[in-house]
């Protein structure tokens, strides 16, 4: 069988590639030097193992034997995953957004032998078709330009390399965030949201978790409920539509539809990350058990099918088994009948909205349109019965499913999304007081130490043990605050220790000593045409906003005076675009409202042995409090304490809590009554 030389990479997705009758190159000198010296053009494709589309186009163009002839004849064709590679992503994904106006995978750029863009798209079918060209027509004629017309193509990159600065260039401002900026941004972001179904827009519709974490820090600084309803309805929205796996957990990347029916079938880790927090705020905000069910659905899902025996998670799942996009979670009423039997077939297929005709190409997507009060109303059930009705009915339908065929799963592991995962579980390990969670979020740090850490720095992915590539600022920035959630979590000070010593790393090799802010790559990381300095959050928070919440989390833990400085020159940096652009900085935002009400510093003077168990802390950690951190100090006045802690002790050998804020400390107190006064105030 051909190989090409994409068959000694460790990428999954490029590995998908590596029988391609493409001439495929990974990325590296070795492509550009060929370029060079044969004067051709690169052809840079760009694309992930969950992507779709991706798939599509490799069915269509890249298994062609007279396609891959055309791209082998002019072009040196380069093949990135852009999971491993964001810093090459961005660059590119920068210049097809000029170019076209839009942006996706796969991604498809033409450049010169120098690696400068001219030309690119994102998906080309293998002939004319919906007003796209065909991608043979393409590689024709952008063969010919290159030869025939050169100076049109210099003409065309020297304008995108200059619109690429310009839309890497921030005008910072002398000025710190105000009180107004959260509200104003909470506004703002209202202005597009959808009150029927919930979330920001209509159709495509993503989670936008910064928006709606914006929304519940909004809702609790001004005590305007309805910030926090617009979140609470979306969370319920999401959670009873299609976009979330009904029995096996876990949330699809989005919905291409308003009402969060029919996704598009790949599971991120990172979506998961970020909503596992989101789930367990509104449960702590509401008392209501229906988010946290979520919270550990989401977690049980993870542990059972993204998790590495060594303990790091993985990165994606595909939306398609047997080339079929969602042939794995979709059925038919028959199937859901004989599986859960006759008794109970009418209830579960109108639970989960089973019908003959389907709701998606003659299939059914499980959703809830029902919630369980009126599900159990219908059926002349008690809510104890029906629950126990549906979760035998879960249990043999997951168990059904499991006998399909999986989709693929893409079995690298980022450090950062790893970073985004360990804070989840590190956080309902607090608000569940839940060791198990605990236990998983510690063995994937120390997975990460032991793989991906080297001294103070750290590698990006590693797949099969093997840890590859330069980390970049969003690996330094999600994993130094999930070691810190992790430390809040367990409180063992070694973490806060490796926190530290990472966020001191990211300041020497990633700040911008002139203009301030972070760089994406590292001040000894490969060079690229560009060095991106991303402010806007996309799927994941951008690295700057991250970078921004380690700095003033370490901050309050340490005190150190050139952790708020860099914070506050960030906020000055990007402060103008927050202000005008809420909803590209969300997260940014975010940041600069623990700055701006300055977090709850909670000092709780307890005996470890009592920790787990003692009623006053469960309360704290079981509450929503967006702004804080958290210290349990033993009592024994003979164990190490930071000068920081000194003189707080415990008040008749009880549970003893101090709250700080703005370098003020309360009296000590011993009641959850006096302590949720004094969180509140």
């Amino acid at each position: 069988m051909h190989t090409n030389r994409l068959i000694d990479e460790t990428s999954p997705y490029l590995l998908q590639h590596a029988h391609n009758p493409v001439d495929w190159y990974p990325w590296g000198e070795a492509a550009f030097a060929a370029a060079r010296e044969q004067n051709k053009p690169i052809l840079l494709s760009v694309g992930y193992s969950a992507c779709h589309w991706c798939h599509v186009m490799e069915r269509e163009s890249f298994e062609d034997a007279k396609i891959a002839a055309l791209m082998n004849q002019s072009f040196i064709n380069v093949k990135v995953d852009r999971e491993e590679r964001p810093d090459v992503d961005h660059i590119y994904m920068s210049a097809v957004q000029i170019l076209t106006g839009r942006g996706g995978w796969p991604m498809t750029v033409f450049l010169q032998p120098d690696g400068q863009p001219f030309y690119g798209g994102t998906y080309f079918p293998p002939e004319d078709r919906h007003g796209m060209p065909g991608f043979p027509r393409v590689l024709v004629t952008i063969a010919q330009k290159f030869r025939e017309t050169p100076d049109d193509l210099d003409k065309a990159v020297r304008e995108i390399s200059s619109r690429l600065k310009q839309h890497e260039t921030m005008t910072g401002t002398n000025l710190l965030p105000g009180p107004d900026l959260l509200l104003s941004a909470a506004d703002t972001l209202a202005n597009s949201y959808d009150p029927t179904h919930g979330g920001i827009g209509t159709a495509p519709k993503f989670p936008n978790t910064a928006a709606l974490d914006l929304w519940l820090r909004a809702s609790h600084a001004s005590g305007d409920q309805r910030y926090a309803e617009m979140t609470l309805h979306t969370l319920r929205k999401m959670a009873r539509g299609g976009v979330y796996d009904q029995l096996g957990g876990g949330f699809h990347r989005y919905s291409v539809d308003q009402v969060w029916l029919v996704p598009h079938f790949e599971k991120m880790l990172y979506d998961n990350a970020q909503l596992v927090p989101l789930y367990l705020s509104a449960y702590q905000l509401t008392g209501d058990a229906f988010f946290a069910d979520i919270a550990r659905d989401i977690l049980d899902y993870v542990v059972r099918e993204m998790r590495d025996e060594e303990g790091g998670f993985y990165s994606t799942q595909d939306a398609d088994s047997e080339g079929i996009e969602g042939k794995y979670f979709v059925w038919d009423r028959a199937e859901v009948e004989h599986v859960v039997g006759a008794e109970n077939a009418d209830l579960i297929c109108r639970y989960w909205d089973v019908t003959d005709e389907g709701n998606f190409e003659g299939k059914n997507i499980l959703r809830v349109p029902l919630d369980k009060a009126q599900a159990a109303k219908k059926f002349g059930l008690e809510a104890q019965e029906l629950t126990a009705v549906l979760q035998d009915a879960r249990q043999k339908l997951l168990a059904e499913r499991e006998t399909r065929v999986r989709p693929d799963r893409d079995e690298k592991m980022l450090t950062s999304w790893n970073g985004l995962m360990i804070s989840a579980f590190a956080r309902a390990s607090e608000v569940f007081g839940d060791e198990t969670y605990a236990r998983v979020a510690t063995d994937a740090v120390t997975h990460v130490e032991r793989v991906l850490r080297d001294g103070d720095r750290l590698r990006a992915t590693c797949k099969d043990g093997v840890a590859k590539l330069n980390a970049y600022l969003d690996d330094y920035a999600f994993y130094g605050n999930a070691l810190i959630d992790v430390f809040e979590a367990v409180q063992e000070p070694a973490y806060l220790t490796q926190a530290t010593s990472l966020c001191d790393a990211m300041l020497e090799h990633f700040w911008d000593d002139r203009a301030s802010g972070f760089f994406f790559t590292s001040d000894d990381h490969e060079e690229l045409i560009m060095r991106s300095k991303p402010a806007f959050d996309g799927s994941i928070p951008s690295g700057n906003s991250v970078a921004v919440h380690l700095l003033l989390r370490l901050y309050h833990h340490t005190t150190q005076p050139q952790y708020l400085e860099r914070a506050e020159a960030v906020f000055k940096l990007f402060g103008q675009t927050a202000d005008t652009q809420p909803f590209g900085l969300a997260n940014l935002i975010a940041a600069a409202d623990f700055h701006v009400r300055k977090p709850k510093e909670v000092v709780v003077v307890i005996h470890p042995e009592n920790a787990a168990s003692d009623p006053i802390l469960r309360q704290l950690r079981s509450a929503y409090i967006p702004n804080r951190t958290l210290t349990l100090v033993d009592p024994d006045p003979s164990t190490p304490r930071p000068a920081l802690l000194e003189g707080k002790g415990q008040i008749d050998g009880a549970t003893t809590v101090y709250v700080c804020q703005r370098m003020t400390c309360s009296a000590p107190v011993t009641e959850w009554s006096e302590l949720s006064t004094l969180l509140a105030s």
